[in-house]
């Protein structure tokens, strides 16, 4: 047990600086993220010790516990760091992500994009998303709709075409009218010419 707590300590310590370090570029500068290791009244199969996280979103703020204090976009970009510097262990060949872009937008929402990009070069990664800037830095696209039926309603999923990559992305950014400008920013944002 005293063992695995030293090794827990060491772990511990490494996990802190790399969250601490990605928050810094994910809109949450000069905040800090800890993994403490309070003691247990008795040892039992698990250690000596429990894990808790703990965060200060802003500078000078107080770590307290993430599950206490973080707002929803803020625990999903705690999320997304503790992903990102998790994957280097990680044997599961997929990432799922719901919406880990909640609350965020403009240049943070590219930045998260971003990370979401570089952990698909090791592993398939999944995200539900409804910001263009994350959406176009996909490899794959897949529209998900519903529509009722005769009282049922029905998911429909599909994968899009580059065209209609275009024309996804411009609805993102535009909403219910769609200009060519809306459109040209859309294919801009994906690479593509029109």
């Amino acid at each position: 047990a005293r063992k695995l707590g030293a090794a827990r300590k060491l772990a511990a310590a490494k996990l802190s600086q790399e969250i601490t370090l990605a928050m810094q570029t994910l809109a949450m500068q000069g905040g800090s993220f800890a993994v403490a290791l309070p003691p247990l009244a008795e040892g039992n199969a698990h250690g000596l010790e429990t894990v808790e996280f703990q965060v200060a979103a802003n500078p000078g703020a107080p770590l307290r516990s993430l599950a206490k204090v973080a707002s929803g976009g803020e625990l999903s970009r705690i999320s997304l760091a503790i992903q990102v510097a998790a994957s280097q262990a990680a044997t599961v060949p997929t990432l799922i992500f719901d919406e880990v872009d909640s609350g965020i937008g403009g240049r943070v929402a590219e930045i998260v994009g971003g990370l979401l990009k570089q952990l698909g070069k090791r592993y398939q990664v999944m995200c539900v998303t409804h910001l263009p800037q994350v959406a176009a830095l996909a490899d794959a696209q897949w529209q998900v709709s519903k529509a009722a039926a005769e009282g049922v309603t029905l998911s429909n999923i599909r994968v899009l075409k580059p065209t209609e990559r275009v024309e996804e992305i411009a609805r993102m950014l535009g909403g219910v009218k769609i200009t060519d400008t809306t459109r040209k920013h859309a294919a801009e944002m994906l690479g593509v010419a029109l």
